[in-house]
């Protein structure tokens, strides 16, 4: 390679290193609304989060919602498959996620749209969805108005789609924490039974006074039943989400203040638009 050869490569990776750097940095995923623009008030963040939560729990769809300022210098398609990548909307192996992405000082929206719900929202109808429901309502400056038509008009959509209810999800997680508390009460029991024994008495009483052994053999099935719901916790708990945290991995985690994605993949369906 010649000299100007090599700076024209030197050149152009640090133009690809600009362009990484500059990107808009995705949002925390933590509740299905999030408004980095303090557009909407407190009281319709809650609005749309419960209409979205209530949907969530009736059909087993997810919908999120993100406003930013903007995604320059990236475009917003490109920025909402870094979203739908990292929030992973919607349910693991079922993939029923939308995410609406508002750039507001861009006067840019999209639409990202999950595997499971391509039948349900194809471009074509992602687009109208934008075009005639969500930016009338922008164009009039009533954001709120225009997310929550949107909205509806998604979940209408949506209710449509032949899915898997929440429960034949949520079933097996149930059953598994039925299946561990039985082996753990199994196991405890025949724990139980050995330290109960005479042999085994007789040894535990001979690591003190009677008082002391005595003691210690009455809080043994107290220490045993703890140690079997916190086997039944952890086991349960990983079963579920694939890990404690709900942001951006996996599990609903929804109900304590804290939300994030079910696993759900995305593969470039949906529309972009502006106003």
């Amino acid at each position: 390679m010649t000299c100007r050869g090599r700076a024209a490569f030197g050149f152009l990776l640090l133009l690809c290193a600009w362009a990484a750097w500059a990107q808009v940095a995705v949002p925390e995923l933590s509740r299905r609304v999030t408004d980095l623009t303090a557009t909407l008030s407190a009281d319709q963040v809650a609005a749309l989060d419960g209409k979205l939560a209530a949907f969530e729990a009736q059909k087993g769809s997810q919908i999120a919602v993100l406003i930013l300022p903007t995604t320059q210098p990236e475009d917003i398609a490109q920025f909402g498959i870094r979203v739908a990548e990292r929030w992973k909307i919607g349910r693991a192996k079922v993939d029923d996620g939308v995410i609406l992405i508002v750039a507001k000082d861009d006067r840019a929206l999209r639409l990202e749209v999950g595997y499971g719900l391509e039948g349900a929202i194809p471009d074509a109808i992602a687009k109208r969805v934008i075009a005639e429901t969500i930016t009338p309502y922008f164009k009039a400056g009533d954001f709120y108005g225009g997310i929550d038509a949107g909205v509806q008009q998604l979940m209408r959509l949506i209710e449509g789609e032949p899915l898997p209810p929440p429960s034949a999800l949520e079933k097996n997680g149930d059953d598994s924490s039925f299946v561990m508390l039985i082996v753990g009460g199994i196991v405890a029991g025949w724990l139980l039974s050995m330290l109960m024994s005479r042999p085994a008495a007789g040894g535990v009483a001979a690591l003190g006074s009677g008082a002391v052994g005595a003691l210690l053999l009455g809080f043994t099935p107290v220490l045993l039943f703890i140690a079997v719901f916190v086997f039944a916790g952890v086991a349960t708990g990983f079963r579920r989400g694939g890990g404690w945290s709900s942001g951006g991995g996996g599990g609903f985690g929804g109900g304590g203040g804290s939300w994030g994605g079910g696993g759900g993949g995305f593969g470039g369906g949906g529309a972009s638009g502006s106003w």
